[in-house]
């Protein structure tokens, strides 16, 4: 009996819609991930695209627990030396939502071309309630609640 390999055009690409109102990032990250990879279904193979389209709605309203709000910060580099920039989540927070949630989204992801293809063309982040994809209609995805301190 031989390993079954999922092929391409074999697999089929479901539209999931998130809320995440209230949800703590890395948490939301993590599941997210997992969806994009395709792991929560039978099928999955690690090196073809197996993964579902997911929409992330209400990105501004995540949460974050502890200290990070005031705490945490994003690293990007010019290309020149001592050029770095280092950007509170505050402030990214406030200018945008949406890509705080796609980086959380990303360093859940392994790093390769499979990942990077994941997050430009399947995942899909907008601040407020409203998305244009009614189209292809997705369906409510709820994670467990959990209670953190």
């Amino acid at each position: 009996m031989s390993t079954y390999t999922a092929r391409p055009a074999d697999v089929e690409h479901k539209w999931f819609v998130v809320d995440a109102e209230g949800m703590v990032l890395g948490r939301l990250a993590t599941e997210v991930a997992r969806i994009l990879r395709g792991k929560h279904k039978p099928v999955f193979t690690p090196h073809i695209d197996t993964g579902d389209n997911v929409i992330i709605i209400n990105a501004a309203k995540v949460r974050v627990t502890g200290r990070k709000a005031e705490q945490k910060t994003y690293f990007s580099h010019s290309g020149f030396m001592g050029h770095d920039k280092l950007t509170p989540f505050a402030t990214l927070m406030e200018r945008y939502p949406e890509r705080v949630v796609e980086k959380a989204v990303f360093g859940m992801l392994p790093k390769n071309a499979l990942a990077r293809q994941s997050i430009r063309l399947k995942l899909r982040v907008y601040p407020g309630a409203e998305h244009p994809h009614k189209a292809q209609q997705p369906t409510p995805l709820a994670f467990p609640k959990r209670e953190v301190k």
